[in-house]
């Protein structure tokens, strides 16, 4: 979802004496790693999870981030090298993680039982943490005197509204799913097709995709995107909207997010397999997921929770920011994880081909 590599010598040396300072000598040893995406959504995390951890549950917070790929987490786990305790993963990578033995599973007995989730968010070995969605974005100073996009067809149509476009370069989730919708489908069909005719519509997003080939630019981390937009170098982007989110709030950006289109997913917090610090992640994953410590999040970046205990105290101010707002949902696709853990690695490798092309 929010790929940021690279954290700071000094974010992760910051991040860690808040949590040291707050802690007693004695307490010292709980302390655990955390491996995240970087930028404004560690941010949010590090405001309503990290430090407040260390004086409401004496756990020390260590920062870290990672690349989404299941590899980094099997060489932890066939090594017994452990560096993080806890992950935030995408929802496709924590089932195929899961399936293939490498995540611990879950004490959902002191999680307080799956029910309490939203229907996808609580798998075996993995915890939803927040529900975001990859929308695009126009600048709004670059639509000052006509038409402006309001539909995913118009993020596709170069003759309507000419210029460069922005598009994830890492992989084809969320792409695809547009691409659909972009062609004429809405978002009620798309889940069913690729489940029915896969190739089809496979071969049918790429078709699409091959309309705007030549106008696309690419970015790999989540802070790209809007860069492009404020930049100028494209004239809409596609992004996580918690990222677009930011930019205008904390940046005074007059970027416009399109909620048609868009596709919804959870992130979720997961641990090795085999971890010998197990109670510890489980200690952190119970408290993050306590409904007041999870509508935290919220105030600092426009990502919803994931149970409605933690909906129900957020502020509605910023509830009509999220994803999940009634008023957002109207032609919203929610992804389906269990098809793209069937497909996301060899659509990757297809994609990467086409790109190159």
């Amino acid at each position: 979802m929010k790929g940021f590599v690279g954290v700071s010598a000094a974010a992760l040396t910051g991040a860690a004496l808040v949590g040291l300072s707050a802690t007693s000598p004695a307490q010292a040893e709980d302390t655990i790693t955390v491996a995240s995406w970087g930028g404004a959504y560690s941010a949010s995390q590090r405001e309503a999870y990290y430090k407040p951890a260390a004086k409401e549950v004496d756990l020390v917070v260590l920062e870290d981030e990672w690349g989404g790929s299941l590899s980094e987490i099997r060489v932890q786990v066939e090594t017994g090298d452990y560096k993080w305790h806890v992950i935030d993963s995408e929802s496709g990578t924590a089932m195929a993680g899961c399936d293939e033995g490498l995540l611990a599973e879950i004490d959902w007995e002191m999680m307080g039982g799956m029910d309490r989730f939203l229907p996808g968010a609580a798998l075996d070995c993995a915890v939803g943490t927040i529900s975001w969605a990859t929308v695009y974005a126009y600048d709004g100073d670059s639509f000052m005197d006509g038409e402006t996009p309001s539909t995913i067809a118009d993020f596709f149509d170069t003759e309507k509204f000419p210029g460069k476009r922005g598009l994830y370069a890492k992989g084809m989730g969320a792409t695809l799913e547009m691409a659909l919708m972009a062609d004429g489908m809405s978002a009620s069909e798309v889940n069913a097709y690729l489940h029915e005719n896969d190739e089809e519509a496979v071969a049918r997003a790429f078709a699409k995709l091959d309309t705007i080939k030549d106008d696309i630019i690419w970015w790999d981390t989540g802070s790209m995107a809007p860069q492009l937009l404020s930049d100028g170098e494209v004239v809409m982007t596609t992004g996580w909207n918690g990222r677009i989110y930011d930019a205008i709030v904390n940046e005074g950006k007059n970027f416009v997010i399109v909620w048609d289109g868009q596709t919804i997913d959870y992130d979720l917090w997961v641990t090795p397999a085999g971890h010998p610090e197990y109670d510890l992640a489980m200690k952190f994953i119970e408290y993050a997921s306590r409904p007041e410590v999870m509508a935290r999040q919220s105030q600092y970046i426009s990502y919803g929770p994931t149970t409605t205990e933690a909906a129900e105290l957020v502020n509605p101010d910023i509830l009509r920011d999220l994803p999940t707002s009634p008023a957002n949902l109207g032609n919203a696709l929610w992804v389906d994880t269990v098809w793209w853990a069937d497909h996301e690695e060899e659509l990757t490798e297809r994609f990467q081909v086409w790109r190159a092309q």
